[in-house]
């Protein structure tokens, strides 16, 4: 049985986990390349979170669960980096996602990708990794995370948060590469909606792809 523990540094609303983060630590603990995670209850952060059976528990209450997943769409086309420079500029947030590690244009030790309108259901943000964080594939779960929620119609009017994610990475941006992430809006049911995101380096290099479900709050 492994442990984990969400470093404080990596929360997405305040005081718990990023989702994409969470579910990217999950999924290295699995074998498939494509993996599903389904977050059921707010991580906690600086807390030892169990692992059995895919399933990420903090004491008996059911954290996120993983399985072996598969990817539906194609990945979000590409957006030259001056331009999700450009799109990044546009970037509007809440309060609420100010301290994401991700997202929050209040932090100075997080990714800082904050995506902008690239089209009617399209977001692109600029992203280039340092070094205060080890590039793994949690890291790219995490950067695949937002531009999802951002890609959603009246996200500041009506957020919502990461229900599920099923992703693949294919490789890891050097420290210091120029990368863009896309989003991609796909519509929605009722309270959920439906997103897919992708993270590409130099010269369009594809190094991962997502599929999520988000849920709005409201």
């Amino acid at each position: 049985m492994a442990t984990l523990r969400i470093s404080g540094r990596f929360n997405g609303p305040p005081d718990s986990g990023n989702g994409g983060y969470v579910a990217g630590l999950l999924a290295e603990q699995c074998d498939e390349e494509t993996v599903t995670v389904i977050l059921r209850s707010r991580p906690p952060l600086e807390t030892p979170l169990d692992v059995r059976d895919g399933r990420l528990y903090d004491g008996d209450t059911l954290i996120a669960e993983s399985i072996g997943g598969e990817l539906e769409r194609d990945a979000p086309r590409p957006v030259p980096f001056a331009e999700a420079v450009a799109a990044s500029d546009t970037y509007v947030s809440i309060e609420m996602f100010a301290s994401c590690f991700v997202c929050g244009s209040g932090r100075t030790d997080g990714l800082r990708i904050e995506p902008g309108r690239v089209g009617e259901n399209r977001v692109a943000a600029s992203w280039i990794p340092d070094d205060t964080v080890p590039l793994r594939p949690a890291l790219l779960w995490a950067a695949m995370d937002c531009p999802g929620g951002w890609s959603l119609p009246g996200m500041l009017d009506r957020p919502a948060l990461l229900g599920s994610m099923t992703a693949t990475v294919h490789g890891l941006p050097q420290v210091g590469e120029r990368c863009v992430v896309v989003g991609e809006y796909h519509g929605e049911q009722g309270r959920k909606c439906f997103a897919s995101t992708a993270v590409y380096g130099v010269d369009e290099r594809l190094l991962g792809q997502a599929e999520q479900v988000w849920i709005r709050l409201t």
